[in-house]
């Protein structure tokens, strides 16, 4: 692997969801230049088949790579449950692969895990059953309460936050009788971190509440400093942000996820 430190890091999501993450990137990272694509004609990938979400990962992969990006980081966690191994294959080398699922799984089982953890993401990546596995294999005497959200993602997509209508269907999922014990909840979608404080209130702050972004900004640099990778200039001026799909309400919204001013520049050479 040829990589330097000046590469740009690689980021997808299957909507501007992932923004989340940039923007803990952008925090802990704010040397290096960040090339952000998110999938908007094809969200959301939690109800797209496997085969699907690996396909559209693969192209959005290679166009990472005409970039020059040092890393691809798979910032949706259905297409880390069902991506992951084949991106890291198709990239063969040529770049760092990461995901979001495997970061915070290993920080919950460092700070310990015993009772019994909930899972919140999209049908592909609760159905996957990745988190489950994933902790299990850590702590087999860990409980994991799983639940798909679906509604969740064009909900925040839609602007839905903070509002009754948000704490309506916040209610409606996590009323579920098997979250009545549990003491963390992972928020397995990197849109969810845009309610998180609606969902600790509605748990009466008795939850802990993760989500992957500062924790996966964390691994991020520890590998990147391991691998003498660390960008010592200053590319934070020069992000780039695209999109398969465009609209107004799009770019809009991803100042709420990304906290500041974004231009999103429409790509449509492989929507299929």
């Amino acid at each position: 692997m040829n990589l330097s430190a000046e590469q740009p890091i690689g980021v997808f999501d299957s909507g501007v969801g992932g923004l989340t993450v940039a923007h803990s990137i952008k925090a802990l990272l704010p040397n290096e230049k960040i090339i952000y694509f998110g999938d908007t004609f094809h969200l959301p990938y939690g109800d797209k088949s496997s085969q699907s979400v690996r396909y559209y990962s693969r192209k959005i992969s290679d166009f990472l790579l005409e970039k020059s990006c040092k890393t691809v980081l798979i910032a949706c966690n259905t297409a880390s449950a069902s991506a992951f191994e084949e991106v890291t294959t198709h990239v063969n080398g040529r770049a760092m692969v990461l995901n979001v699922v495997d970061p915070v799984v290993k920080h919950l089982c460092e700070k310990g895990s015993n009772g019994t953890v909930g899972v919140i993401g999209t049908k592909g990546t609760i159905n996957s059953g990745t988190y489950n596995d994933k902790i299990r294999g850590f702590s087999p005497s860990t409980q994991v309460i799983s639940k798909a959200t679906p509604l969740f993602v064009p909900m925040i997509e839609e602007g839905f936050i903070n509002n009754d209508i948000s704490n309506s269907i916040i209610k409606a999922y996590l009323s579920d009788a098997g979250f009545s014990d549990i003491h963390t909840l992972i928020l397995g979608c990197t849109h969810y971190p845009l309610i998180r404080q609606q969902i600790e209130e509605f748990f009466d702050n008795r939850v802990k509440v993760i989500d992957s972004g500062h924790i996966v900004a964390t691994e991020l640099k520890r590998i990147l400093e391991k691998e003498n990778l660390l960008n010592p200039g200053n590319g934070s001026d020069k992000h780039e942000f695209y999109v398969s799909d465009y609209t107004e309400f799009f770019e809009t919204i991803s100042r709420t996820f990304f906290e500041e001013e974004v231009h999103l520049e429409k790509l449509d050479f492989w929507v299929t």
